[in-house]
C-alpha cells in the first residue's frame, strides 16, 4: 500500500516539478525570493553583453539572432502549449484511473522529459550561436562578468540564509 501511495505522489508531483523546472529554467520575472528579473541572480547574459565593447556589426548580428529566436519561439509556442495540455490531461486520467498503470505514467513522464531536453538543447544552441559573434577577448570578459555575478549572487543567498536563521 505504501508503494502505491508513493507512486501516486510521484505521478502527481512529476508534472508539477517538470513545469516548475521549465519555468525556472526560463529565468524570467521576479521569483518569490527576489531573484530573477532585472539586476537579480537570474539575470540572463544579454544584459552583460551591453557591458562588452561590441562593434556595430556585432550588435546588429546579435539583434538579428535574438529576433530570429524570438520569432521561432512564438511560432512554436502554440504547439508546445497544446502538447503540454495533452500531457497534463493524460497524467490526470492516469491519476484518476481505477488502477495505477506505472508503465503508462513512465511513458508520459519520459515524453515530457524528452521534450524538456529538446527545449534545453535548442536554448543552448541559440546561446552558442550568440557566443560565436564575440571575439576571444569578449568571451573572456563575459566569463569574468558571469563569475562576478555568480559571486555576488552567492553572497546574497548566504546573507538571506543568515537572516532566516537569525529570525
Amino acid at each position: 500500500m505504501m508503494t502505491f501511495k508513493k507512486t501516486m505522489a510521484l505521478a502527481i508531483a512529476l508534472p508539477l516539478a517538470l513545469g516548475s523546472a521549465s519555468a525556472l529554467a526560463y529565468g524570467g520575472g521576479k521569483h518569490h525570493n527576489g531573484q530573477g528579473g532585472k539586476g537579480g541572480c537570474g539575470q540572463d547574459d544579454s544584459r552583460m553583453f551591453r557591458q562588452l565593447d561590441l562593434t556595430d556589426a556585432q550588435k546588429a548580428e546579435l539583434k538579428d539572432l535574438r529576433q530570429a529566436n524570438k520569432e521561432n519561439m512564438r511560432s512554436n509556442m502554440a504547439g508546445r502549449y497544446s502538447e503540454m495540455q495533452a500531457q497534463h490531461q493524460k497524467m490526470q486520467q492516469l491519476v484518476l484511473s481505477e488502477n495505477f498503470d506505472e508503465a503508462q505514467v513512465r511513458a508520459v513522464a519520459e515524453e515530457m522529459s524528452l521534450q524538456q531536453v529538446e527545449r534545453r538543447v535548442a536554448m543552448l544552441k541559440q546561446r552558442h550561436e550568440m557566443m560565436q559573434v564575440l571575439t576571444a577577448e569578449q568571451k573572456t570578459q563575459l566569463q569574468e562578468l558571469q563569475a562576478d555575478r555568480s559571486e555576488k549572487c552567492q553572497a546574497k543567498i548566504e546573507q538571506r540564509m543568515e537572516r532566516k536563521q537569525s529570525n
